[in-house]
């Protein structure tokens, strides 16, 4: 008897991408290494959804529909091109209602796309269900995918494969269509004890026919043995990547699986000599990237708090650019009570930056004394049905701190009721701003609102880190030949750099002209006049938006800015009534724990 043939995706180009840096690959960067991945014989990619939807509008200054049409141009008619969707939140920011669902699936179908593999990070079959029905009616082939991963030591509880089965049965009772099912662990947490016996008996229940898929990272350091579980138990594929997005946050290396199974009855189906050619020109590709030293490594502290792969450099990337990296060790350890008290939920988009937002929010401001939104509206139903009920005393917090009632309505249902979610929405955000109405415009305003309209509008900034080769130690810096200073204001040190008509600020990049001062700024941001209360920065991160103007009279409670601080949007309220006396922030200003923000004057 022959070896079995096992499918492999090449997760390089999304997940790998999304692993690594943190999602901030330019598309003309790489578009060789799929060329070459082709040539050696790779014929399903990872082409984009997910957080590698979102990157390209909020740090690369591309469009994804655009990334879409040239990864299908490179990797040919015939390459099963495959894409991440979330269930309701499909690649958006947030759930969306009914329309935009629809319109995902129609538009990723226009723009090349194969397959989606879709997942729910609650595993509630609702927010599966219509999302997948609009898949399959829009020609594509539907993944339907049940999220894992391993509980806190000491938790019971859910994710056990007798927990997966039952979200199986619901699937097959709901009737979705779908292709192939996907078993998903983006924290790669998963023992393989438990993945050798959930696989054994899903294909038990599906019969032969059903392909069946494991996916993982290597985070935690068993995915290599997670995957020969899965294989022994009768997986039909596995996801792979290639060096150097390979490893560490990312999917193993193709050449250590296939190192894995040799004298093994496994075929991975590829020539491994020119996968080795393909990873040369791959790497030749990225060599200008800065690789974070926290992707390549296994942290052997993951199975405690399970932070994704996908998810991990996101987030380091963000507390890099705030400042705030020394704080990870901290955030990282305090997630496992965020864990524990929420529900297991599977740490997966968007849980998964639920559970960080709210250790960060523990670490710095002190536990449980801000509920972060996401996490929030988890616990009080909004996002679905967690697998276990959360604990008692957060959803209380929750429920005063969000001034919100638990809820255990369908979620699509309640976004179709939102008027400010869906097409006509999108239609009036777009027209407000004078904008173009197109199917694609429509649907990145609705996946990503304020910024989705900023970067229609060409205001977005170049988030993508590279590295400087002439800065010591390869640090990063806006490129050869730039003009690099440290500029150290009121005791807070900026890294700053030159380059044609751009400047990057602690790496992020803005436009700047130069000329000769006049001794006035008509926006710059005002000082404070020392008669006032001062309202301060209670978190590191980014000034949204200012609402409040100078002048304007405010009652206690009121929104003065939105501060953005790792995916969250933070509402600054006036601590007391009073008069506006100065506005000290200006839009799109970082600004640091402490920083003094607005002045209010009694």
């Amino acid at each position: 008897m022959g070896k079995k043939q096992i499918s492999v995706m090449n997760t390089s180009f999304r997940d790998g991408f999304q692993s690594v840096y943190g999602a901030r690959v330019n598309t003309a960067d790489f578009l060789p290494a799929v060329e070459a991945s082709a040539q050696a014989g790779f014929t399903h990619f990872e082409a984009g959804g997910g957080a590698r939807y979102q990157s390209l509008y909020l740090y690369c200054q591309e469009d994804a529909f655009d990334m879409m049409d040239a990864f299908r141009s490179t990797a040919g008619p015939d390459s099963n091109l495959q894409t991440l969707a979330r269930g309701v939140n499909v690649v958006g920011l947030d759930s969306q209602s009914s329309d935009i669902i629809d319109l995902h699936a129609k538009l990723f179908k226009k723009h090349g796309i194969t397959t989606i593999r879709n997942f729910d990070a609650l595993n509630d079959v609702r927010n599966l269900s219509y999302s997948g029905r609009c898949i399959s009616e829009a020609g594509l082939k539907h993944e339907v995918t049940i999220t894992l991963m391993e509980l806190p030591p000491g938790c019971s509880g859910a994710h056990t494969a007798e927990f997966y089965m039952g979200v199986l049965e619901g699937i097959l009772d709901d009737g979705v269509p779908f292709d192939s099912i996907c078993f998903k662990d983006a924290s790669g947490t998963a023992v393989p004890s438990k993945v050798y016996d959930t696989i054994k008996l899903a294909r038990k229940r599906l019969g032969d026919d059903m392909h069946i898929r494991l996916h993982t990272h290597e985070t935690a350091g068993v995915s290599v043995s997670a995957y020969l579980a899965a294989l022994e138990a009768g997986v039909d594929g596995i996801d792979l990547a290639m060096a150097p997005v390979s490893g560490g946050t990312s999917q193993p290396d193709f050449i250590v699986m296939w190192h894995a199974l040799r004298g093994k009855d496994y075929d991975l189906g590829i020539d491994v000599d020119k996968v080795v050619e393909a990873e040369a020109v791959f790497k030749d590709c990225m060599k200008d990237y800065f690789v974070p030293p926290e992707a390549t490594a296994v942290e052997p502290l993951i199975p405690y708090s399970p932070m994704p792969g996908g998810a991990l450099t996101a987030n380091t990337q963000m507390m890099r650019d705030a400042g705030t990296l020394d704080q990870f060790p901290a955030v990282i350890a305090a997630m496992s009570d965020v864990v524990r008290k929420g529900g297991f939920g599977t740490s997966v988009t968007p849980v998964s930056q639920f559970y960080f937002q709210q250790a960060y929010n523990n670490v710095v401001l002190g536990p449980w004394k801000r509920i972060a939104d996401g996490y929030g509206k988890m616990v009080l139903g909004y996002f679905g049905k967690t697998p276990v009920a959360p604990d008692a005393e957060i959803v209380r917090l929750a429920g005063e701190q969000l001034e919100l009632e638990p809820t255990t309505r369908n979620p699509r249902e309640m976004n179709d009721e939102d008027p400010k979610k869906g097409i006509p929405a999108a239609k009036a955000l777009l027209a407000e701003h004078g904008i173009e109405e197109s199917d694609e415009s429509i649907f990145i305003a609705s996946a990503l609102k304020d910024k989705g309209i900023a970067f229609l509008k060409g205001d977005r900034t170049d988030g993508v880190r590279k590295v400087d080769p002439n800065a010591a130690g390869g640090g990063t810096a806006a490129g050869s030949g730039s003009s690099s200073y440290t500029v150290e204001i009121n005791s807070r040190r900026y890294e700053v750099a030159f380059e044609g008509g751009s400047t990057k600020v602690n790496g992020k990049a803005y436009n700047y002209s130069i000329s000769e001062g006049t001794g006035s700024a008509s926006s710059a941001p005002s000082t404070a006049t020392g008669d006032g209360e001062i309202v301060s920065a209670e978190l590191a991160g980014q000034i949204l938006r200012v609402v409040a103007n100078e002048g304007d009279q405010v009652a206690e409670g009121d929104v003065l800015l939105v501060l953005e601080a790792l995916k969250m949007e933070i509402e600054i309220k006036a601590p007391c009534a009073g008069t506006v006396s100065a506005i000290l922030v200006a839009s799109d200003q970082s600004v640091n724990t402490g920083d003094a923000l607005v002045e209010i004057a009694s």
